[in-house]
């Protein structure tokens, strides 16, 4: 017969039940901080529900998860197109662990508290501009989004200091993009970067550095058409961050 849980524990059941992706890769102590419980808790828990400790539980969502979707996909693929599907995935884990949550928060009171959002996006990346700016604007912050090369230099030197610019490159070494940090630097205005390069020429000039993981892979050599994964996973990490701080 099940024991019955305690509402600490029944909690924790739930939060396992429900965010099992999260918890698979975490550790007792990572789990523990993630549910803000004991590891006693989390042993305790788990006996009443029939396993021998966290490792089994563990062991069992793992083996379960790679029966289920998630994989499945895989193993039903011939090796070129599950080498495109884990390109991706690697992308995407990647860049998520180069996520800084200081950068984060940072970021969003700099746009919380600025009179206006430059954004400056060329070529592939202004979709991904295009979306920021629609997000902003849904928020109530006013933004400005600019593609032109002539205009992205000519409106540089035009932001007041109580502005924000966001400069989005993925090689961080987009010409009207350089010029425009470096404007931006002089008349010290705050710089949000989104970029895959740390060490590239935009990057050296950001305040508040987003750098995603870009793979080296890429399926058209001949022309300049990468994919902007990360650079969307970072952009959409941010505002749905912005949203959950400016709604507590």
């Amino acid at each position: 017969m099940e024991k019955k849980l305690s509402s600490a524990e029944r909690y924790l059941w739930n939060l396992l039940q429900n965010h099992t992706n999260q918890i698979s890769d975490m550790s007792i102590v990572k789990l523990s901080e993630y549910a803000n419980v004991s590891t006693a808790t989390i042993v305790r828990t788990l006996k009443k529900k029939g396993y021998s400790g966290y490792t089994d539980f563990r062991h069992e969502l793992l083996s379960t998860e790679k029966s289920g979707p998630k994989y499945d996909i895989l193993v039903h693929a011939d090796s070129l197109i599950r080498s495109v599907i884990l390109k991706n995935e690697i992308e995407l884990n990647n860049t998520l662990k180069n996520l800084k949550i200081d950068i984060i928060e940072d970021t969003i009171n700099q746009i919380k508290n600025a009179k206006m959002v430059y954004i400056f996006a060329r070529g592939l990346s202004e979709s991904i501009g295009q979306e920021l700016q629609m997000k902003l604007q849904l928020v109530d912050k006013y933004a400005e989004l600019q593609t032109d090369p002539n205009i992205i230099k000519t409106v540089s030197k035009k932001i007041s200091t109580n502005c924000v610019a966001i400069l989005i490159s993925l090689n961080g070494e987009t010409p009207e993009l350089v010029e425009a940090a470096k404007i931006l630097e002089k008349k010290d205005i705050t710089k949000i970067v989104f970029t895959t390069d740390s060490s590239s020429s935009i990057a050296s000039l950001s305040d508040l550095l987003f750098c995603g993981f870009k793979s080296e892979t890429t399926y058209f050599p001949n022309y300049e058409v990468r994919s902007r994964l990360p650079l969307q996973i970072m952009t959409r990490i941010l505002m749905d961050s912005y949203v959950v701080r400016i709604k507590k």
